[in-house]
């Protein structure tokens, strides 16, 4: 596969869905990140703005995980 017909948009895409996915992971794994890395508390300590967060991140993960992968295959397609 020649890395030279992908597109930017595959590999902006592409990027994005890893930054995205490596924070959903660290969301789940250190669900306080957020409240210690920004000093504030929105939900309280319920936990709600961590699993709004995680789901966010998932479908937006997926969508660009999809977004990537069609990308990848039109410009292999057009090779």
């Amino acid at each position: 596969m020649d890395h030279r017909a992908l597109s930017r948009r595959f590999w902006f895409s592409s990027s994005l869905a890893v930054v995205t996915g490596f924070i959903l992971v660290l969301t789940l794994a250190w669900p306080r990140w957020i409240e210690e890395g920004f000093g504030v508390d929105p939900d309280g300590g319920s936990g709600a703005t961590e699993w709004g967060i995680v789901t966010g991140l998932l479908v937006v993960t997926i969508l660009l995980s999809v977004a990537a992968r069609r990308e990848r295959r039109r410009c292999l397609a057009q090779a």
